[in-house]
């Protein structure tokens, strides 16, 4: 094969984002609707869930850091994120995290491990992971949906 063909096989995907609300059972309780992928995780919760209203106010909500400004704008007392680790600077040169900080860290990490676990689940059906040339409109939110009732279906 010569270099022209290989970068003819190498192209980029057009990627597509849901917000997936998960329990610890693997159980998908939310799917939001389909984004392109270039669109930001907090920017589609936004969109989904206004922060005018208390989506989160009784609920016990794991997020990532891509989630970083969820704190202030939602109000709920059982948010948890990760402890992100502070920027190097002149004033602050020995950046890192406490032991606490990265004990808490890993036990968030794997209760998120279970839910990245559910959404995996729902990539075992291969509609969602090989490329897709439909051109309906709104369909890929009927796929995703599809798959996600048949992954709550199994565990059942």
């Amino acid at each position: 094969m010569d270099a022209q063909t290989l970068v003819r096989a190498e192209k980029k995907r057009h990627t597509l984002k849901n917000t997936v609300m998960t329990t610890t059972d693997k159980v998908i309780l939310f799917l939001g609707r389909t984004f392109s992928g270039h669109n930001h995780d907090y920017t589609l919760l936004k969109t989904e869930f206004s922060p005018d209203k208390e989506w989160f106010a009784t609920l016990s909500v794991l997020v990532d850091l891509g989630y970083l400004g969820i704190r202030t704008d939602y109000t709920g007392e059982q948010i948890t994120l990760p402890h992100k680790k502070p920027r190097k600077s002149k004033r602050n040169p020995g950046t890192g995290l406490t032991d606490e900080q990265k004990a808490e860290n890993r036990a968030l990490s794997q209760v998120r491990t279970l839910i990245e676990n559910a959404i995996g689940g729902m990539k075992r059906y291969n509609i969602l992971v090989d490329r897709f040339r439909n051109r309906r409109n709104n369909f890929h939110d009927d796929v995703i949906a599809t798959c996600a009732a048949l992954w709550n279906f199994s565990l059942a």
